[in-house]
């Protein structure tokens, strides 16, 4: 059934795609958290694996891909620390040198905002890096381990430690709070207010009739950032990232776990720091 969902969502994807007419919207949202995704998930990840235990070139392809995709989303949203920086800097002279309380920004037509909006932004760049940067973070070794067992077993012991870890601690809070997650956010994006309780039916015959878009542009001051369903959305994509790198994780243990020390770090494309020190701190972690 899993297969017939997804061949069937493939096949018409203005079922679900179509965002101009509501019952499009309301199927997508109700998809979006629904067990038909799960299973469908579930289904690719299964195959996948099956194929993976045949030929494990398969899987050392599939931990590449999804690596390859946390590092790159990673190292490009970590520019946002530099941007967050010299925005708070240009705030500061602008706020305390040249008492101005507004920022443009542009050419010919210009963006102007309160300076208020801009500073209260900066919060939005810290959600950046956080969200989207987690697995390149976790790619990298750059999570710290609490180790009570781990240090002190075999090699062998410690991939089957990693596997079970990905599949029954990373996936399931990921899950979690996707589940919270989506539905928070169309909450935000969306008029009348959905619910993780709606049925298929309710949402399609019903509350598609009322649809509206009304996405949320409330802020915390009367001048400040009122962009914060961006927040929302950088939440839902958190939890996508993090199914996906315990799934590399998942596959990258058993491989190595299979293959040996030998293989140990194989095609892991890490940076290089430039710094011993903090080469040494990277790798304890």
């Amino acid at each position: 059934m899993a297969f017939y969902n997804i061949g069937y969502a493939i096949t018409h994807p203005a079922l679900w795609l179509d965002w101009t007419e509501g019952k499009a919207v309301m199927r997508f949202i109700y998809y979006g958290a629904s067990q038909e995704l799960f299973f469908a998930v579930l289904a690719l990840f299964l195959t996948l694996t099956a194929l993976g235990l045949w030929r494990n070139a398969i899987l050392w392809g599939a931990v590449r891909v999804l690596e390859g995709f946390a590092n790159t989303v990673g190292r490009f949203a970590a520019w946002a620390g530099l941007l967050m920086v010299l925005q708070q800097i240009v705030i500061v002279f602008i706020q305390r040198i040249f008492l101005e309380a507004q920022i443009t920004f542009g050419f010919g037509v210009g963006l102007s905002k309160d300076i208020s909006w801009y500073a209260e932004e900066l919060k939005f760049y810290n959600a950046m890096i956080v969200c989207l940067c987690a697995a390149y973070t976790f790619v990298q070794g750059g999570h710290v381990r609490v180790d009570l067992i781990y240090s002190v077993v075999s090699y062998r012991a410690k991939r089957i430690i990693d596997m079970l870890g990905s599949l029954f601690f990373m996936v399931p809070a990921a899950v979690l709070t996707w589940m919270y997650s989506w539905y928070f956010l169309w909450r935000h994006l969306v008029t009348p207010k959905v619910s993780a309780s709606d049925t298929l039916q309710r949402l399609v015959d019903g509350k598609s009739r009322a649809f509206k878009w009304n996405v949320e542009t409330i802020g915390f001051s009367p001048n400040g950032f009122n962009a914060y369903f961006l927040f929302k959305i950088l939440l839902v994509l958190f939890c996508a990232m993090i199914i996906l790198q315990a799934i590399a994780f998942f596959y990258r243990s058993y491989l190595e776990m299979k293959e040996g020390e030998a293989s140990d770090g194989k095609y892991l494309d890490r940076d290089q720091l430039g710094d011993e020190e903090a080469e040494l701190a990277a790798d304890i972690h």
